[in-house]
């Protein structure tokens, strides 16, 4: 596994476009997360209407991994149900884990190559578990 392999030019590129990257005024739910271990943070802001969500913003600090995943959660999330938002993190976690099913999103296996590399497995989970916490919240 070589450092191309790793940041592909899909991952740059989900880095470098920040999709979703800000504040929401007034968000149903606001959750923090952390990865203690190399310090990547992210904030995640929630809106649903109507059972669906309709606004979601984050600010994050970490690796390029981070700041992929980050934006392709702000990609996917919108429209999604909290059901549907918290399975998001189940299908990372398998592809991560090797087994990818075949409903997994396609736009999640841009991160198939991280399989590979189980010390950056966290790095990508780290924004799909804070939408699903969000998700969780928002829901009850």
């Amino acid at each position: 596994m070589t450092a191309a392999d790793l940041y592909n030019d899909r991952i740059l590129a989900l880095a470098r476009s920040r999709t979703g990257a800000g504040q929401l005024e007034g968000p149903c739910v606001r959750v923090s997360r952390d990865n203690p271990l190399c310090g990547d943070r992210i904030s995640l802001d929630l809106r649903l209407e109507g059972g669906r969500i309709v606004g979601l913003a984050h600010r994050t600090r970490g690796c390029l991994l981070t700041e992929a995943a980050a934006a392709l959660v702000a990609q996917l999330a919108l429209g999604m149900t909290p059901g549907e938002a918290q399975a998001l993190v189940r299908h990372v976690q398998d592809l991560l884990a090797g087994r990818p099913c075949a409903s997994t999103p396609g736009e999640l296996r841009v991160f198939a190559p991280v399989a590979a590399v189980k010390s950056r497995h966290d790095c990508v989970l780290l924004p799909f578990a804070a939408l699903a916490e969000a998700a969780a919240s928002a829901n009850a």
